[in-house]
């Protein structure tokens, strides 16, 4: 599948919009990035949440670096046939990587069908 890297970061952008609000409400100094790949350049990682799990937290104030949520782009596209399967996946990438925020580890994304 095609995309170029301007159409792909509103497609993101657009399934962010979607996600309910109770799930992005709580959503603090969290930024949203979108790359081409993960560092080691493989097809494998299709997003990653890049900070400290709020249930990891001890104190939490001013000052301190945003979490990053990293959305891969051309992952995503070697995973997907078509636009709506590709949608599917970015809405499903978001859900996981917000969860992780959220303290929700792998283990329970699984019982709760988000992995």
């Amino acid at each position: 599948m095609e995309m170029d890297s301007a159409a792909f970061e509103e497609l993101v952008i657009d399934e962010l919009d979607r996600l309910p609000d109770e799930m992005v409400d709580g959503l603090d100094n969290v930024v949203f990035v979108v790359e081409d790949r993960p560092e080691d350049g493989s097809l494998d990682l299709l997003g990653l949440y890049d900070g400290l799990a709020l249930t990891e937290r001890t104190q939490y104030g001013t000052g301190e670096l945003p979490d990053r949520i990293v959305v891969y782009r051309e992952p995503h596209l070697a995973a997907c046939e078509s636009d709506d399967e590709l949608r599917d996946e970015v809405h499903t990438t978001l859900v996981h990587e917000i969860a992780h925020f959220y303290g929700i580890d792998d283990r329970q994304l699984h019982e709760l069908g988000w992995a």
